[in-house]
């Protein structure tokens, strides 16, 4: 199945910005929903290991990415510490043309975030590292316009006692519902001031602007479709007009109804996620630690996008 997605299907070339051209978006639309019945049927891609990932590998991840934003993978041969696995996802990214490393709080030197629940002092409060399910969203929601999440990786090192499942949507998919429902609605989440994340100091004091901005903005380098966006409802200010409001009570509740190109997996050690900052969520989850079930993510997030052929 992974030969039909990356010899046998191409997205045809579409101004998403153009709401007019109904011809040239339909031909996309039937060409992503043709996709993705392949990608839904698909196993994930197999490297030899994070920091030796085969050129056939390299090749078919980036070809699924660049036709849906996303590419499950799955790990040979496994490093062997959260540590290990910390240093290695930096060279498998940078297969991908991913050298730009989000300055995260949570960070280690390698720019690479342990996701797991914890008690430390700067991870309290915050979902991701609880065992609590996190909502639809996109990383880096509340960034600047000059620091936007446009892509990360995603590792398991270990699984959960049970739970921690994602949901992965490419934006592209969002649009294309949306669009289908009321052009006007993704007019209205392209305005540059759709959706405000108010800003916020954190314990050490240290202040973070306001993030203003849109939902759907266009990708610098290439001008592809990339998305901020929180189905959160406090600690938001979506913009005073009536199709924008529409837009986000139409959003939260298409995202909670579930869709079919929807892909739901609870990754196993070993395997992960490279995308183009795609929609997600998780479940919660049951650690059991004293058995050796923690789990344990690592992240990377980058500002640019997955390079393309």
């Amino acid at each position: 199945m992974e030969n039909n997605i990356n010899k046998n299907n191409a997205i045809p070339h579409f101004d998403w910005q153009d709401l007019s051209s109904e011809g040239a978006y339909s031909a996309w639309k039937n060409a992503k929903n043709k996709i993705f019945e392949d990608m839904n049927a698909a196993l994930p891609i197999t490297v030899d290991s994070l920091n030796s990932a085969g050129s056939d590998s390299i090749r078919r991840i980036k070809n699924q990415c660049q036709l849906v934003n996303f590419s499950v993978f799955q790990v040979a041969d496994l490093p062997a510490s959260p540590e290990g696995a910390a240093k290695d996802l930096q060279s498998f990214a940078a297969n991908f043309g991913l050298s730009i490393r989000e300055d995260h709080r949570s960070a280690g030197e390698d720019g690479v975030v342990a996701l797991k629940t914890t008690s430390a002092k700067k991870q309290r409060g915050y979902i991701p590292y609880t065992p609590r399910a996190l909502n639809w969203h996109t990383d880096g929601y509340y960034n600047d316009a000059d620091n936007r999440v446009e892509a990360f990786a995603l590792y398991c090192h270990a699984t959960a006692q049970e739970g921690g499942e994602n949901q992965l949507l490419d934006p592209e998919v969002a649009y294309l519902r949306m669009r289908d429902e009321n052009p006007d609605y993704v007019r209205a989440f392209m305005h540059p001031r759709a959706m405000t994340i108010p800003a916020n100091t954190e314990d050490n004091g240290q202040e973070r602007p306001a993030s203003i901005g849109p939902v759907f903005y266009a990708n610098k380098a290439a001008g592809r479709l990339q998305m901020r966006y929180t189905a959160r409802t406090r600690s938001i200010e979506w913009r005073d007009d009536g199709a924008t409001l529409e837009a986000a009570a139409w959003m939260r509740e298409w995202l909670g109804a579930g869709d079919a190109l929807m892909v739901q997996r609870r990754l196993k050690a070993g395997e992960g996620v490279l995308n183009n900052n795609v929609l997600h969520n998780r479940t919660s989850f049951v650690d059991d630690p004293a058995n050796g079930n923690q789990r344990i993510m690592m992240r990377a997030r980058f500002h640019d996008r997955i390079s393309e052929d």
